[in-house]
């Protein structure tokens, strides 16, 4: 018998929009659960300064970077109650990819062993004295040591600085893996795109000997890394063109979801242009693909044009569109089949359109970006084999930017593919990051504080319904109660 499940409401303050058209679910009907209704949230506190990550603590606290903020807060679940734990004054936060970003606890966090540590990811101004915060943009893995009895991080030591950042996608996830390494991922910083049109993409590019003896960390963009937790580079790590650094993956646009499964593997949200956001399984030494193939290498909707090699890109007007016919003359613009070279396909793309499909959607207007077939994926995490909730043991969680809606993504029996697909907890908002409570029932969801969004009525909006805030949807037991 089939256990169907509701959503329990702990207030009403959160009005849902209509839900966008929900992709079509590919496995078998016993594998599927009927959704929840799309229903408002509780909010558990709003105000909060652009909360990025947001993390279960073994204090049973949340744990919330606030990307605008410069600083990480403590949150009751319950109450609501906020802490500052530190306010870092260096931190950058100009535009909206810069600030306070990931952070990830250490396993041994106030397990008695003495390694309390909190490792967070951060941009600042790599030339602070010169009066030009945006002239030299840099990112940094910084550990803190959090003091139980005033409640507070303090001791901050430097693990690797000087790492490229920029104006625009500069990633920031972190994650300690099950062998005790940092996983750090970092966009390409936005290039070929917008005001950064004529600025070549090197996600491609990789560290030559001598970049890493220097510490000269420019060919880091686009990439994810895994280091020592003191912010070294492992013995183990993977070799490109004989050279080992930080880097254990490349070709990556803007990665800003990753999460190990209990076996181990490492999956990868990642933000594409206008289709074809994916999601990955990341494996040492991988090639992505990014720019040269979105997605799959299917030449559906999307070729690699590099503005960058225009010889005249600056009296260019650039354009994300990359039919033929939106291409000027003397713009490269090669599809997707002229890359011959191995590269790691996703499991799954958010969404693959054909060739022809319309980008300019009129029904978000000059917003029109929003209404494009990419979901805007900002985090992943994985929901147990054995949750609470039946039918989503072994699925990927994701919250989209775009559409206010988290995603959850049925991984097929093995953990390397996916069965079918939900969309859940539909608001004006954007979703930026997510954590679950110990019962497996309770989801604890950041907001952005500004940005644009779906309206209820599937058009764009940047008027958002909780801003800043963090919401909490929990899930009723069958018998409609709230657990």
């Amino acid at each position: 018998m089939r256990t169907v499940l509701t959503l329990a409401l702990v207030s009403l303050v959160a009005c849902g929009p209509a839900a966008p058209a929900k992709p079509p679910p590919t496995g078998s009907a016993d594998d599927q659960q009927p959704s929840e209704p799309e229903l408002p949230a509780r909010v558990l506190v709003s105000g909060l300064e652009g909360p990025w990550e947001v993390t279960w603590g073994p204090d049973d606290m949340l744990w919330v970077t606030e990307r605008a903020g410069r600083r990480v807060t403590r949150i009751d679940p319950e109450s609501g109650r906020t802490r500052v734990a530190v306010t870092i004054g260096e931190v950058l936060a100009d535009m909206q990819h810069q600030g306070l970003l990931g952070m990830a606890l250490h396993p041994e966090l106030l397990a008695g062993s003495g390694n309390d540590y909190v490792y967070v990811a951060y941009t600042y101004d790599g030339t602070p004295g010169d009066g030009d915060e945006q002239d030299n943009p840099r990112a940094k893995v910084v550990r803190f040591t959090y003091q139980p009895d005033a409640e507070t991080l303090s001791e901050p030591r430097e693990l690797i600085s000087g790492i490229p950042a920029g104006n625009d996608h500069n990633g920031g996830r972190l994650k300690i893996g099950p062998d005790g390494k940092l996983f750090y991922s970092l966009g390409e910083q936005g290039a070929n795109q917008f005001a950064n049109f004529c600025k070549p993409i090197e996600a491609q590019r990789l560290p030559t000997d001598s970049e890493v003896q220097n510490a000269d960390w420019s060919a880091y963009k686009g990439k994810i890394l895994r280091m020592e937790l003191d912010g070294s580079i492992p013995a183990d790590n993977p070799m490109f063109n004989g050279v080992r650094s930080h880097i254990y993956t490349y070709g990556h646009r803007n990665p800003q979801g990753l999460v190990f499964g209990p076996d181990g593997t490492l999956y990868q949200a990642e933000h594409a242009a206008n289709a074809d956001d994916e999601l990955n399984i990341i494996r040492a030494g991988g090639n992505h693909g990014w720019p040269h193939v979105a997605g799959y290498r299917d030449n559906q909707a999307y070729a690699y044009v590099n503005w960058s090699a225009a010889p005249n890109c600056q009296e260019l007007t650039w354009t994300n569109l990359t039919d033929p016919a939106s291409v000027p003359a003397g713009v490269p613009r090669a599809d997707e089949s002229a890359y011959t070279e191995a590269f790691v396909e996703p499991i799954m793309t958010l969404y693959t359109v054909p060739n022809g499909y319309d980008f300019e959607d009129e029904t978000c207007g000059e917003l029109f970006f929003i209404c494009r077939p990419s979901i805007a994926p900002s985090s992943v995490d994985y929901y147990p084999r054995d949750g609470a909730i039946p039918g989503w043991g072994g699925s990927l969680l994701v919250t989209s930017l775009k559409n206010g809606a988290l995603y959850r993504f049925k991984l097929s029996g093995d953990g390397q593919g996916v069965r079918d697909t939900d969309q859940l907890f539909d608001t004006v908002n954007r979703y930026r990051d997510l954590a679950m409570g110990p019962d497996n029932r309770t989801f604890y969801i950041a907001t952005d504080s500004t940005g644009f969004t779906r309206d209820a009525n599937g058009g764009a909006t940047d008027v958002l319904a909780n801003p800043g805030s963090i919401m909490v949807f929990r899930f009723a037991n069958n018998s409609g109660k709230a657990p």
